[in-house]
């Protein structure tokens, strides 16, 4: 069996935040204790949820919506979370093959490719840290919120001890209300809650990175469809031209499809728990400015890590959306391009090319829900509607 090539990415693609986030997952390729990497998240992340839904049992009761959708919306961001870690780690040889697409396109990239793949990596590079940094800011207002609270909270329990707000609403099986456990146990779930954070915007950026890097692709297959003409080439040379295009535009689609298996399944996790949380967080905010106290404040710490975190989600769900109308739209324009090319001018076995191409492109590039619907902004809208006929219903149950 030939050995697998090792895939050595151009330091220009990926951002720093993605790279070290990739490393901490166990997803670079070559990297060194990837094996280690993955069985600590494994080990902690299944630990961390099953407290989590322990507590959501002991605690599920209607009277006390507001805690519930609370402990709710934070353990299904962390089993989406971790859901997408099994899934990218299961497709580990499929993302492979789109890291080593990715390099051999930048290692065979003309002069006029690398700038239009240079204006697009740097547009990936950008959206990274915003979406990363977003989510880390989520996480650490969330648990800044929850520490104002605590301090402000006199509630005791039998024993007279004080009962403490944590980061993450954990059943553990020993009391932790006393210092120096609840230190400890606080900047453990702290650490936590904002690496898992930090970890879901870099897998949302990765999908971001692949779609931008595709319609880097599809623009200079555009640019080489226009500039495809008889007079710059020989007859032979014109033919050799245009049966390069064929290949690049059947490699376009290939990555695309690579990149729809392994985000297909995927994205059908974020199109359901989206429209959960954005629900459970919706109605704490409605919850905060309703539940105005005899001094006619608002609780501003639950208001300000549920509106927070609240964003975070959302924008989790439109990059999805995005993504998928993004590549979409950009995929229609090979066909333009190809029409508009100086076909008419080439000799009737060149033609051939140019309408294979045409065909082939009347077949939309795009990212399924699970095989079901394409993403789009559509879909985001639904997302939003959805929730916020949820969030009606809950208020009113309350």
């Amino acid at each position: 069996m030939p050995q697998r090539e090792k895939v050595k990415m151009p330091a220009s693609v990926f951002a720093l935040s993605m790279e070290l986030g990739l490393r901490y997952v166990g997803m670079w390729p070559d990297a060194p204790c990837a094996l280690f990497c993955r069985c600590v998240w494994i080990l902690t992340t299944t630990i961390v949820q099953t407290c989590q839904y322990w507590y959501l049992i002991l605690h599920f009761r209607t009277e006390d919506l507001l805690n519930l959708t609370d402990s709710l919306s934070v353990a299904l961001e962390y089993t989406v979370m971790f859901s997408k870690l099994i899934i990218l780690w299961l497709n580990s040889r499929i993302f492979n093959d789109v890291l080593a697409s990715m390099a051999i396109d930048w290692r065979e990239a003309a002069l006029n490719d690398v700038q239009i793949m240079t204006g697009k990596a740097s547009l990936s590079r950008y959206f990274s840290n915003l979406i990363i940094g977003l989510h880390s800011a989520a996480a650490f207002s969330y648990g800044l919120g929850v520490l104002v609270q605590s301090s402000r909270s006199d509630e005791t329990n039998a024993n007279g001890v004080p009962i403490r707000e944590f980061t993450l609403k954990l059943q553990l099986p020993f009391e932790c209300n006393q210092s120096p456990r609840y230190e400890v146990v606080q900047c453990l779930e702290f650490l936590h809650q904002l690496s898992a954070s930090a970890v879901t915007g870099m897998l949302n950026s990765l999908v971001v990175t692949f779609v931008l890097h595709t319609c880097g692709q599809i623009d200079i297959l555009c640019d080489a469809l226009k500039n495809l003409s008889p007079g710059k080439y020989t007859h032979r040379l014109t033919s050799s031209v245009a049966g390069e295009l064929v290949v690049r535009h059947q490699k376009i689609i290939d990555f695309s499809d690579k990149i729809e298996r392994i985000f297909c399944y995927i994205a059908l996790m974020q199109f359901m728990s989206s429209t959960l949380v954005i629900c459970c967080l919706g109605y704490m905010v409605v919850t905060s400015i309703s539940n105005v106290q005899d001094s006619e404040s608002v609780d501003s710490p639950a208001l300000m890590k549920a509106i927070i975190f609240c964003m975070a989600a959302t924008v989790e769900a439109f990059i999805f959306c995005f993504c998928g109308e993004y590549l979409s739209a950009k995929s229609k324009i090979i066909g333009d391009a190809a029409y508009k090319s100086l076909w008419y001018d080439l000799k009737p076995e060149q033609n051939r090319f140019i309408l294979l191409i045409m065909l082939r492109s009347q077949k939309r590039l795009t990212i399924t829900v699970g095989k079901m619907s394409d993403l789009s902004l559509e879909g985001f809208t639904t997302i939003i509607k959805a929730s916020v006929s949820y969030i009606s219903v809950l208020h009113a149950m309350s």
